[in-house]
């Protein structure tokens, strides 16, 4: 190859370099005021999700208590609020006694981790 050749792809891979550098700069720069105007308007205190899909434990939530509701067929678990899922279950709605589906049809309240930890061992074998 000819030395102006060389020259001239060094020169356009040093742009190209340069484009995507900038490019990236400019998304990054972007991505970073979205983020400081969302934690200025409050967002940043939303709740966090466990891998499992459990709601991360405050304080608050073990003091308010839980909810049990039917959801597509099964036992779901929300928090105080009724709007949190804090935690899936794998226990059919059918498998649990006539009264006891009713109640959780319409919505059990559970006051405490235990009971509600009781609840999910005796029904879910």
């Amino acid at each position: 190859m000819k030395p102006r050749y060389i020259v001239g792809f060094f020169v356009v891979f040093l742009i190209a370099g340069i484009l995507l550098t900038a490019g990236y700069q400019i998304s990054y720069d972007h991505a970073m005021e979205k983020q400081s105007a969302r934690a200025e308007e409050g967002f940043s205190d939303t709740e966090s999700i466990a891998a499992e899909g459990e709601a991360v434990k405050n304080e608050e939530s073990e003091e308010e208590g839980f909810w049990l509701c039917e959801l597509q067929g099964f036992v779901v678990v929300y928090l105080s609020d009724r709007k949190t899922i804090y935690e899936f279950t794998e226990i059919p709605l059918t498998d649990l006694p006539e009264e006891v589906q009713q109640e959780v049809a319409e919505g059990r309240y559970v006051r405490t981790a235990e009971e509600l930890y009781a609840f999910l061992e005796n029904y879910s074998s």
